[in-house]
């Protein structure tokens, strides 16, 4: 099973998507910047998951979300 997070930076209120397996590990290795693309944003706020059967589905939705369309779908219905 794959999960689709986003997440929220504390810092400067940026917003992070990506995938993984282990949702707990995953916030836990962002908050203590271990993943060299937020690190500089920590400390992160979990805002939303979705879990996933098949890995092709989770990615699929990931790469939707970091487009337009998909932007605009999490800001009408995820962040305020």
């Amino acid at each position: 099973m794959k999960i689709v997070y986003l997440i929220q930076s504390q810092k400067d209120a940026s917003i992070y998507v990506g995938v993984t397996s282990d949702l707990e590990d995953r916030l836990k290795r962002h908050n203590k910047g271990e993943v060299q693309t937020t690190k500089m944003r920590a400390p992160w706020k979990l805002i939303c998951y979705f879990s996933f059967e098949t890995n092709q589905t989770a990615y699929d939705f990931e790469r939707y979300l970091k487009t337009g369309s998909g932007c605009v779908f999490l800001k009408k219905h995820f962040l305020k």
